[in-house]
């Protein structure tokens, strides 16, 4: 039972109509392959599409907005790993409002430069949010700044909520269940409330790394390691919201957690299937959908895709993982006798299994390797899977010995 306050359900009434116009109404669309793939009906919410590529943006503007022109005047602060910071640039810009941005050290690149273009000014501090969460309350305590933190703030929260009631608006039906990325916890939080306030009846559903199962722990009340490397470093935080847990916490009753394999095969999944670029973050919601398919047969599912800032190195080096897993780039090394027409022997081997070789190192110095040998690592696409078995019945027929690396 959803049980909202006066105040709350005020904020996000006023938040959709202050918004109107000034942020992205961005499209919901129905995913035919998801839909198939559950036997049901799955909506994605785009907020990719946003200016600054995330649904962040929501949140600044409306909490921008609300400031007095003293604040204003003074400027703001923030701490983020990326798309909450280029919304707070972006719409601070325009705004006329001075903007400085914490972020962590590891920060993809491609988010450090993109908030700097916006206009803010960028301070790399710390190795995690928490630690360029405590630096960036430093600098509003030393310049008198307005802090705009990125989800313990109800203002922020409210903004958010406007995406999951423009997702229930758009969707044309009533929805079953919403499956919601989180972080540290704005979006969940304001998804809650935007389905009090549509009067939906849809189940709201947490997604988040298993990394960093924030939520997951405090619904569990258990003690859980949290930290690590994620390719989802948009919702890597170790600690859920003050408000935002006061909102979910007698509401969300599941969270489901993602691995780092599900996370890129969701990526690589929304570029493949439905044309369209997520970062991590923006993709676990897909993830859990396609990990957890039987929890959602023949349900109506919404999910927002909620950012799509990735770096293009990374996102390369994902489709490649993806296309490793699926079996369709294989790795295979080859040991042949160093003599004149051995590559081309090889070549034709792949040729005739109708796959392409993508890569070659030919090794003749390794120590391992016979005086009169030369070792050969190939990197080969396949049109199946299956085809691995032809190319190394091929190579064998010419006399050459070889085996599977990876793949």
């Amino acid at each position: 039972m959803i049980s909202t306050t006066t105040e709350q359900r005020g904020a996000v009434q006023a938040a959709i109509a202050r918004l109107h116009g000034g942020v992205l109404r961005t499209p919901t669309d129905r995913s035919r392959t998801l839909s198939q793939f559950t036997g049901g009906d799955v909506f994605l919410k785009l907020e990719t599409r946003q200016v600054t590529g995330s649904f962040k943006e929501r949140g600044a503007l409306n909490a921008l907005s609300l400031l007095d022109d003293e604040q204003r005047r003074r400027g703001v602060v923030t701490m983020s790993a990326g798309n909450h910071a280029q919304g707070v640039a972006y719409h601070a810009a325009r705004l006329g409002i001075a903007a400085t941005v914490v972020m962590p050290d590891g920060t993809p690149f491609l988010k450090v430069r993109r908030t700097r273009d916006y206009g803010a000014e960028v301070v790399l501090h710390g190795a995690t949010f928490e630690e360029s969460s405590a630096y960036a309350h430093e600098l509003v305590e030393r310049t008198g700044a307005t802090l705009i933190h990125p989800y313990d703030d109800l203002n922020v929260i409210a903004g958010q909520a406007t995406a999951t009631f423009e997702l229930l608006e758009d969707a044309g039906t009533e929805l079953d269940a919403i499956v919601v990325p989180v972080g540290g916890g704005g979006l969940i939080a304001g998804a809650v409330l935007a389905v009090d306030l549509f009067g939906s009846k849809a189940e709201v559903i947490g997604v988040e790394s298993q990394f960093y199962p924030a939520l997951y722990a405090e619904m569990k009340g258990e003690a859980t390691i949290i930290g690590g490397i994620t390719i989802a470093e948009g919702i890597a935080v170790e600690k859920v919201g003050r408000i935002p847990l006061s909102i979910v916490r007698d509401v969300v009753r599941t969270v489901l957690l993602v691995s780092e394999p599900a996370i890129e095969a969701g990526i690589a999944y929304l570029l493949e299937d439905e044309k369209l670029v997520a970062e991590g973050a923006g993709a676990a919601g897909v993830a859990a959908i396609q990990r957890n398919v039987e929890r959602f047969r023949g349900k109506r599912v919404g999910t927002l895709l909620c950012g799509g800032n990735i770096d293009l190195g990374m996102l390369a080096s994902v489709i490649v993982r993806s296309r490793m897993r699926a079996g369709r780039v294989v790795q295979i090394r080859v040991l042949m006798v160093d003599k004149p027409g051995g590559l081309v022997a090889i070549a034709s081997a792949v040729n005739d299994a109708n796959a392409n070789v993508l890569d070659v190192l030919h090794h003749r110095l390794y120590g391992s390797v016979p005086a009169k040998y030369a070792q050969l690592d190939l990197t080969c696409e396949l049109q199946r899977p299956e085809d691995i078995e032809q190319i190394l019945a091929n190579i064998a027929a010419r006399g050459y010995e070889a085996s599977i690396i990876t793949g």
